[in-house]
Order: C-alpha cells, then sequence, then structure tokens
C-alpha cells in the first residue's frame, strides 16, 4: 500500500527522499559526515525495495543543471582570475591528478576487464563528481545504438551503480588523508600564516580606531600620498583637524568631517581608520598613536547605516563609478558578502545581496539607503528573465554534439552539467548586459545550488537502486569498493605531496584546493574548520570550475577508449 502510494506520486517520493537523507547525513562517524550526499544512499535504498519507486528522469536532470549553473556564476571571477599567476599552476596540478587519475581507471579495466561502464562510475564516484556521472551516463544514452530494453536500462545503470560504490570513500578517504597530512605538516601551519595574509585568505575581523597624529609630516602628506606610498589595506573615515582646550584642561575636537583623498594631515588632528588589527598597528606606527577620543561616536552631523545592496543598476559597476562622495559626500567603509567583510577599494564591484556600511551627512543617509535600494526582500527573489534566459542558453549549448570522426559515428556533448557549466561561467564573468543582470544574490545561489543538488542525488539514486544492490552483492561489488578507495587515497596523497613539495602551498590552500579538486563540499567543511580561515575556500573556488569541466571530459574520453 505504501509502496504504491509512493510509486504514484514521485513528488511525495522526492522530498521524503530528500528529508530522510538530510538526517542521516548529520550522523558523524569519527568527526565526519555524508552531509547532502546521503540522500544518495537513501534514494539508492528505496529504490532497492521495488523496482516503481524510481523519480523521473526530468527530476535529476533539471537538480543537476541548477547546481552546475550556480557554481558557474558564483565562481567565475576566482576561475577567470586563477589562470594568473600561481593560479594557473594550481589548475595545472589538479588537471595532472585527474589525468593520473583516469589512467588508472583504464589500466585497471584493461587488466581486469570490468565493464567500461562501470569503471567510469567509479572514476567519477572516487573523485565525487555527480556532473561527471551525468556526462557519462549521457555519452551511453547518445552512443548505444542497436542497444535496448533490459540491455539498455543495465548499460545506463552501470555509471551510477560504478559510482555509488565509490562515492563513500570518496568522501571519508579524502578527509581522511588530508587530515592525516596536515597533522604531519602541523609545524608549517604556522609558518603559512604570512602567505595566507598575502592572499588575503586569514579574513581576520576588521576594526576600529581613532589616532592622534604626533608624527611630524611634510605640508604635502594628505591621505591620498599616505596610501599611495604604504599600500595599506585600510579606509580613513572621520577627520578632525584643530583641537582646543575645554574648562577642564583635556583636549576637545573640533569640527569632525569626512576624509577625502587631498585631506591634509597635521600634528594633533584626529582621525578614524578601518582595517585589520595588523594594518592598523602599521598605521598608528607610522602617523602617531591611538587616541581615546572616539570621534566616530558623535552621530549628530555624521551618520552611519547598514544597507543592502539590491539595486540592479549598481550590480557589475566598479565602486568609483557610483561616486558617493560626489553625490551624497558618503563614504563606504565595510562591505559584507556572506560571511566575509572586506575593506572596500575604487575597484570593488558590487552584487546583489551585499551588506555595505556608508557613513555620511545624517541628513542625507535615507537618499543613499534609497540610491542602494536596502531591500531585503528584493535581494531574497530570483530575476525569473535573466535566471531562466541563462540556462536555457547553457542548456542549447549542452545539446550541440560534437562529431569524433568524419563518419559520424562517436560524438561527445557537454550535456546538462556541462553546457550550464559553461554559459554560467561566461556570464558570470560578464555579470551584466545592458540592464540585464546575470548573477544572482548570494543567498539565492546557495539555495538554488542545494535544491538542485539534492534533487539530482534523490533522482539518479531511487533509478540505480535495484541494480546496485545487485552488483554490491555480486562478488566483484566489494572488490570496486576498494579498487575505488585505492583510487581516492592514492590521487590524494600525490596532490597534497606535489602541492606542498613542488608549489610550496599552505597546507590550508591545499585543503581547499584538493576539495575543489575533489568537487566536494563535505572536504571544503572539513578543511576550513581546521584552518578557521578563507584559504580553503579560496583554493576551491579557484579550480572547482576547471575540476568539473576536466571531469566531464575525462569521463567521457574513458568510455571512449575503453570501449
Amino acid at each position: 500500500m505504501m509502496i504504491q502510494l509512493l510509486a504514484d506520486n514521485p513528488l511525495l517520493l522526492l522530498f521524503l527522499v530528500a528529508a530522510s537523507g538530510y538526517l542521516i547525513g548529520r550522523i558523524k562517524i569519527a568527526g565526519s559526515s555524508l552531509g547532502v550526499a546521503a540522500v544518495l544512499f537513501v534514494g539508492l535504498g528505496v529504490g532497492a525495495l521495488d523496482a516503481r519507486l524510481r523519480l523521473p528522469e526530468i527530476l535529476p536532470q533539471l537538480g543537476l543543471a541548477l547546481f552546475v549553473y550556480t557554481i558557474g556564476l558564483s565562481s567565475a571571477h576566482a576561475f577567470f582570475n586563477s589562470f594568473k599567476g600561481r593560479g594557473l599552476q594550481q589548475n595545472l596540478l589538479v588537471i595532472f591528478v585527474l589525468c593520473c587519475g583516469a589512467g588508472f581507471i583504464g589500466l585497471a579495466q584493461h587488466w581486469l576487464q570490468i565493464r567500461p561502464t562501470l569503471m567510469v562510475g567509479l572514476f567519477a564516484g572516487s573523485f565525487t563528481n555527480t556532473p561527471a556521472l551525468a556526462s557519462a551516463i549521457e555519452f551511453v544514452k547518445v552512443n548505444s545504438v542497436g542497444i535496448s530494453g533490459a540491455a539498455l536500462e543495465h548499460r545506463i545503470a552501470d555509471p551510477t551503480i560504478g559510482y555509488s560504490l565509490a562515492y563513500p570513500m570518496g568522501v571519508l578517504g579524502m578527509i581522511f588523508v588530508y587530515g592525516l597530512l596536515r597533522r604531519v605538516w602541523g609545524k608549517s601551519v604556522i609558518q603559512d600564516r604570512e602567505q595566507l595574509r598575502a592572499l588575503g585568505a586569514l579574513n581576520d575581523p576588521l576594526v576600529s580606531l581613532t589616532l592622534r597624529i604626533t608624527k611630524q609630516l611634510t605640508p604635502l602628506t594628505t591621505i591620498r600620498s599616505l596610501l599611495q606610498t604604504h599600500h595599506w589595506d585600510a579606509i580613513f573615515v572621520r577627520h578632525s583637524p584643530a583641537h582646543q582646550k575645554n574648562l577642564s584642561g583635556s583636549d576637545t575636537p573640533a569640527s569632525v568631517a569626512l576624509v577625502e583623498e587631498n585631506t591634509a594631515l597635521h600634528v594633533g588632528d584626529l582621525l578614524t581608520a578601518v582595517g585589520r588589527a595588523d594594518v592598523l598597528d602599521a598605521v598608528v606606527a607610522e602617523l602617531g598613536e591611538v587616541s581615546p577620543d572616539a570621534i566616530d561616536l558623535d552621530r549628530s552631523e555624521i551618520d552611519f547605516e547598514r544597507v543592502f545592496v539590491s539595486n540592479p543598476d549598481l550590480v557589475a559597476r566598479p565602486l568609483s563609478e557610483l561616486d558617493l562622495r560626489g553625490r551624497f559626500g558618503a563614504l563606504m567603509t565595510r562591505v559584507r558578502r556572506g560571511d566575509n567583510t572586506f575593506v572596500p577599494r575604487s575597484d570593488t564591484v558590487l552584487q546583489m545581496g551585499d551588506r555595505v556600511r556608508i557613513v555620511a551627512p545624517r541628513q542625507l543617509i535615507g537618499a543613499v539607503k534609497a540610491f542602494f535600494g536596502d531591500s531585503y526582500r528584493a535581494v531574497s527573489e530570483l530575476d525569473v528573465l535573466t535566471f531562466n534566459l541563462g540556462l536555457a542558453l547553457g542548456l542549447l549549448a549542452g545539446i550541440v554534439a560534437i562529431p569524433l570522426s568524419t563518419s559520424g559515428g562517436l560524438t561527445v556533448k557537454l550535456g546538462v552539467a556541462g553546457g550550464p557549466l559553461l554559459v554560467a561561467l561566461c556570464l558570470g564573468r560578464i555579470e551584466r548586459t545592458g540592464k540585464l543582470v546575470w548573477t544572482l544574490p548570494y543567498s539565492v545561489n546557495l539555495t538554488l545550488r542545494q535544491a538542485g543538488f539534492v534533487m539530482f542525488l534523490a533522482g539518479i539514486g531511487t533509478r540505480a537502486g535495484q541494480a546496485f544492490v545487485n552488483t554490491l552483492l555480486s562478488s566483484g561489488g566489494l572488490y570496486l569498493f576498494v579498487l575505488g578507495a585505492l583510487l581516492t587515497c592514492a590521487s590524494a596523497v600525490l596532490f597534497l605531496v606535489l602541492g606542498k613539495a613542488l608549489l610550496k602551498l599552505p597546507i590550508d590552500l591545499l585543503g581547499g584546493l584538493l576539495a575543489g579538486m575533489q568537487t566536494q563540499p563535505a572536504l571544503l567543511a572539513f578543511a576550513t574548520e581546521q584552518a578557521h580561515n578563507d584559504a580553503p575556500e579560496l583554493g576551491y573556488s579557484q579550480v572547482v570550475p576547471v575540476a568539473i569541466l576536466t571531469k566531464i571530459i575525462l569521463a567521457q574520453v574513458l568510455l571512449l577508449v575503453m570501449q
């Protein structure tokens, strides 16, 4: 009765599988958990109960398209910037290790004579990459001419079976290897801090202080000249140019004004600054001493507000173009994006959903808020036109078949995974075309990404449940599991050793790069928890698009070569 109810109501089945998987994914074993990936295994278990418990094929396709498209939009800038300097070396290291993994799978298939469709699923599962799995399934469908019925179903299910056999160790194996080597290299973690600070990965909290100028400065010393000379990652906000003695004999600041680039500084001036603590220490050492006179507490004339960027006209435009000083006599002192807060620069580009702190004359605060929009509802909504248009362009790109021979035989497609990812990277880089804003607010992007990932895992799990159980219980099921674990652990060791010994990368950054190569959020969360800084997230965003595209291509190349 219950099975028939679920079979007749696929949406009910989807949400039950997703909810159950989420609960199981929160269970920790030795400090680690499967997270959302547990939805796949619940789906496999439900699908194994009865052949009728299968979600429609359109659901995992939709989920995958949402997942890769949102990743592409959010990673676009980091992806293109990663081809400069050491980022190129890091991406080449990712490609090298993935190619080594593909070579291992090809040799193992040749020696052991295991079905190619199973082995390519093992490759995708060992590197925990659902787009590569989808790429393999699409390749099998397109290039299974003359095969139909149960044989075709079995052939299409093979990649998911191999994937699910290798996936658990694909998650746990990478976490184990990284945790072990991080402990071995523990002494270098402290030495890495300066390198991480130079990368802007430590995300030290921003602080503000008032300082008194006590050092003799040249008559031409201005805010602009100081910043050009010292390159401080700080912003100066308020300035009190003169002081008088009150009746008690203590210093009382005279007028307080917002800082301008040509503001001249003299001995006795008070100045407020915002930045990291270590940066402000350098500023104080150069200019004078910390003052107890907190001139930023007086909000009678100059006030501040935290506002949401919800005006689409401001998105993808550098801060210098907004001319806040000329429009409102205002300064922007902080930008909060997601969980990160940083000091804005003239070339900082705002995104929908950013929360910024604005300091302005009190009577103009309302105009400033209206200029930025300051609507939480607006930054939580989806731009239906640009989102659907961009996704449609990605799906069209994925449909295009690339022939591999002049005879019109085998073809390769970017598919539902590669097409949307490639288009999203391009649109995320462009950010806007006239009035059309292609990027998504931070919170909307994360929500769609999570929903898509869950939908995909539940769909492919229920559709491969029966075949998975039969293979796992067969004599070769355990053998495939061990083979996948060996590939995962060997790849992690190879990547980390080469990154540390050859590229001299900090271990915290290596954790994010490894998670990016693995395209594994669970490993990223583990690395971030160990690091207590932004280095893992920085490394992850730099290489994850290259890793996804490389695995999509390698999955199809493996099937082509092995068959």
